[in-house]
């Protein structure tokens, strides 16, 4: 079968279904990256989630940075600033496409904190949204600490203000208020005194809503599994045809020592 394998059209076959089976391992082994990275991911936060909120202040001026504050519960008091407040475009919950309210708590320093206070059906006004308008002076929120949803230097600030983002991009929002902004933002979980209706505050992302990176994986080594057994088929097969019929040039012998009318004799 050695030289069988040696014809071009078989070299070239090969090449391709090495070339996509290692394809297909790579991407069912980034899946499995992907679950290692999911799995730490849920494990933090299950870890941080203390039922027992912190003053975020505390945790801001601490010396663990921006990695050892995410998904912790906190308190905040302060001041919502509307002037300021963005649209997270796009959002769903409960079945139904809106956006979310993002606006700066002001807190007792000065600073500021971007809080998520949840959902609002879509409507072509701008920021602040009339409808959706925080309680008007000093407010108590709770809520867990979420790191921006843009990494901190992956992107160019816009030029000027924006009112809407797709994604929660702190770097951007903190060129565009006259604070000092937080790292990170807060979802909020309740508020005293709270809103009138809207908007609706959103659930903490759940964990079974995340990819199936393990059925993809599987589906992707399996893949590469077909396409190297199923090339091994074929060549077996062709190899068969050629030697029942009898055909010196694709057997593995040497062609020179084909005994001449063997065929006819065998007949």
């Amino acid at each position: 079968m050695g030289r069988f394998l040696l014809r071009p059209r078989w070299l070239a076959g090969l090449g391709l279904v090495l070339l996509v089976a290692v394809s297909f391992v790579r991407l069912g082994l980034w899946q499995l990256d992907r679950l290692r990275q999911r799995q730490a991911y849920e494990s933090l936060v299950a870890q941080r989630l203390d039922p027992t909120p912190s003053p975020v202040e505390e945790l801001l001026t601490s010396d663990g940075g921006e990695e050892a504050i995410r998904f912790r519960r906190v308190t905040a008091e302060g001041t919502f600033d509307t002037q300021h407040e963005v649209i997270l475009y796009g959002r769903t919950q409960d079945g139904r496409t809106g956006n979310h309210v993002l606006t700066p708590l002001v807190l007792d320093d000065g600073t500021a904190i971007a809080v998520d206070r949840g959902w609002v059906p879509f409507a072509d006004d701008a920021p602040p949204v009339v409808d959706a308008a925080p309680p008007a002076g000093r407010v108590h929120v709770t809520g867990v600490l979420f790191p921006s949803e843009v990494p901190l230097g992956d992107e160019a600030s816009p030029p000027s203000p924006v009112t809407t983002f797709a994604r929660v991009d702190l770097e951007a929002l903190s060129a565009q208020v006259p604070y000092a902004l937080a790292p990170v933002y807060l979802l909020l979980g309740s508020q005293d005194p709270a809103s009138s209706g809207l908007p609706r505050i959103a659930p903490l992302p759940d964990p079974a809503d995340s990819p199936p990176h393990l059925s993809y994986a599987i589906q992707w080594l399996t893949f590469a599994t077909i396409a190297v057994v199923g090339f091994v088929v074929l060549v077996r097969r062709e190899y068969g045809r050629s030697t029942q019929v009898g055909d010196p040039t694709e057997a593995d012998g040497d062609p020179s020592t084909a005994v001449p009318g063997r065929d006819r004799m065998r007949g």
